[in-house]
């Protein structure tokens, strides 16, 4: 799995599995906005540990939650980006 540069967050110690389930959920989001039940299940990580992960990622102003419950996640453009290989 690679990692994304989005996973890294400022103001908590990056451990290797969180950074590994924020770059699966980062990965899910930046495809469509999702509620979390739906991208545990795309993702494939508990629904609680997507919600932990969530929240951390907000703290940061990574993703934001949008509508009544359940909350649609969607990224901000916040944190670093992919770099992306131009062709000339």
């Amino acid at each position: 799995m690679s990692v994304h540069p989005k996973a890294f967050l400022s103001h908590r110690r990056n451990v290797r599995e969180g950074v590994s389930t924020r770059s699966r959920i980062i990965t899910v989001l930046e495809h469509k906005p999702s509620s979390a039940k739906a991208i545990a299940k795309e993702a494939g990580i508990s629904y609680s540990n997507v919600l932990h992960h969530l929240r951390l990622l907000e703290e940061e102003h990574i993703v934001r939650r949008e509508g009544g419950k359940p909350y649609i996640w969607k990224l901000t453009g916040a944190g670093q980006q992919r770099l992306i290989d131009i062709k000339a």
